[in-house]
């Protein structure tokens, strides 16, 4: 994607630059309603669409598809952008871009949420674009759930939902050597393939067994009870179970 020239039959590498000063000026006549400048304004921030679309590379999505919708997210960002707060006009659309391509990517996602939380999570975004443009910042989740008037644990809930899945093979740091995947953040170092086939196995080989090595077996490891317990409870001597729970044990590991 970082390397096409052309994308939507626009040429990106005759896009112009303007400089702040430029841009300001610009912003100036379109607020004052120069429809001729507001096209050449926005032709001339593609490249903010396009650095903001290249976040989104490898999801299997069309460039062309993620760009057009870019470019709605900078058009929205233009027509609600406030040049009395002093703030960079890049500063402000760039949320508005990745916010616009997100709800793409989320209407477009095979998971599948309920109707009531993907409806909460859009009056979240809703509300978090409006706030945006009448403070000139990010909104807190505090403030989205006030102007909602709803608990701030429902917002980050419903944001939750509808948040991209990450692939487990997705690299998280490259320092010239082997990546780091998010699976290997995440990965049970407990319960994993050589545990389970060692279980399976246990499980196996106490199927061999009497049933009342069985019955010793399972009250001394897995409900650990002494031998003197286990005598009491099935009537027998402690060197009877010491001797069949010793005997039980020897024929297992000759199994596994």
């Amino acid at each position: 994607m970082a390397s096409k020239v052309e994308i939507c039959g626009v040429n990106t590498s005759s896009l112009p630059r303007y400089k702040d000063k430029e841009m300001h000026d610009m912003l100036t006549a379109i607020k004052a309603g120069d429809m001729e400048v507001r096209d050449e304004f926005i032709r001339g921030n593609l490249r903010l669409v396009l650095s903001v679309i290249q976040k989104f590379s490898g999801r299997g999505e069309n460039p062309d598809d993620l760009f057009q919708v870019g470019c709605v997210g900078l058009i929205k960002a233009l027509d609600n952008f406030d040049m009395s707060h002093g703030v960079k006009f890049s500063t402000y659309a760039v949320p508005m871009i990745i916010g616009e391509v997100r709800r793409y990517l989320r209407d477009n996602n095979s998971i599948r949420v309920s109707r009531s939380m993907r409806d909460m999570a859009y009056k979240a975004l809703t509300a978090k674009e409006a706030l945006g443009g009448e403070l000139q910042r990010e909104p807190t989740i505090e403030e989205i759930a006030g102007n909602l008037g709803v608990r701030k644990e429902d917002v980050v809930l419903a944001l939750d939902s509808i948040q991209d899945p990450v692939s487990l093979f997705e690299p998280l740091y490259n320092d010239e050597g082997d990546p780091v995947y998010v699976m290997d953040q995440i990965k049970d170092i407990k319960n994993t393939d050589a545990r389970w086939v060692e279980n399976l196995s246990l499980s196996e080989a106490m199927k061999k067994l009497s049933l009342r090595e069985q019955h010793i077996l399972t009250m001394r490891f897995f409900e650990g009870k002494t031998q003197m317990e286990v005598a009491d409870e099935i009537s027998i001597s402690q060197a009877q179970v010491s001797r069949l729970e010793k005997n039980a044990l020897n024929y297992m590991k000759k199994y596994v």
